[in-house]
């Protein structure tokens, strides 16, 4: 199993309605994460900013997010998302939500 985690920004103006589709993810969409190897998905907001925790237990991660990326369900929910997301400043490229790595960590 491997630990992912990542953040990303969010205007003041938008933090309701993230919260309000947060509150009711679509079914597709909860299937799919499930589908993609995902399990104990998390997202909390700090102000302006998200914070994303996943664990994946597959052993492809690069196909599965890729699968997952071809999903219909998936991209509309996407769509719906990402305007309301501002992704930081320092995010490497090619990224959305930006990777933070793992400091510490004790089962």
């Amino acid at each position: 199993m491997q630990r992912f985690a990542s953040v990303i920004g969010i205007a003041p103006e938008n933090q309701a309605e993230y919260e309000r589709l947060h509150s009711a993810v679509w079914p597709e969409v909860l299937v799919q994460i499930e589908k993609s190897n995902i399990r104990n998905y998390s997202i909390y907001r700090y102000g302006n900013l998200l914070f994303s925790y996943f664990e994946y237990i597959g052993s492809d991660f690069a196909a599965d997010m890729a699968i997952m990326a071809e999903d219909e369900k998936t991209q509309e929910w996407w769509a719906v998302c990402k305007p309301l997301q501002i992704p930081v400043d320092d995010r490497a490229d090619g990224e959305w939500w930006a990777a933070i790595p793992e400091v510490f960590h004790v089962d």
